[in-house]
């Protein structure tokens, strides 16, 4: 059984795979009531877009434009969903390429809030990952009191769905 290279190769196409499957239901939803009550799900997985573009730009040394975490105005759904998935997919190819020594290489970045951060390129990696995580289970939180059964969002699901052979 060929096993990722790299945990973090797992993790950035298991976030993908979970955006994708997060952005498919909410695509189905066509009442306006219950649309409406989705809006703070959208601001959240805004909010993890937004920070994993920052986080892209500082990875490649460059001013990333934004002034907060957030933006004012939440894109409509297709658009949201259409700009994460490239964003992922941009993950995806960027921790295939890097070599061991790129990860432990710090990097100096400033904040939206202008303070000076230096971390490694594996903690910035590590950071995407786990503050992706904690939000989309904020905006499952809300698909659940907006009465729908949200994706199961698990590590192992994804794993044994890709490769079914782990399960024997």
């Amino acid at each position: 059984m060929d096993l990722a290279p790299s945990p973090l190769v797992s993790l950035f196409d298991f976030k993908a795979w979970a955006h994708e499957e997060l952005f498919a239901l909410l695509a189905t939803v066509d009442d306006p009531a219950r649309q409406a009550a989705l809006q703070p799900a959208l601001r959240v997985l805004n909010h993890i877009h937004v920070v994993d573009r920052i986080f892209q730009a500082h990875l490649q040394g460059l001013d990333h434009g934004f002034a907060g975490t957030n933006t004012a105005e939440i894109p409509p759904l297709a658009a949201l969903a259409g700009a994460v998935k490239a964003v992922d997919a941009w993950y995806c190819g960027y921790v295939r390429g890097l070599e061991p020594a790129q990860l432990r290489e710090a990097l100096r970045f400033r904040f939206t809030d202008g303070d000076a951060g230096r971390m490694s390129r594996e903690e910035m990696l590590l950071h995407v990952i786990t503050h992706g995580g904690y939000h989309r289970g904020q905006a499952g939180q809300v698909l659940r009191d907006a009465g729908l059964a949200p994706p199961r969002e698990l590590f192992t699901r994804f794993l044994h769905g890709r490769q079914p052979e782990r399960r024997a």
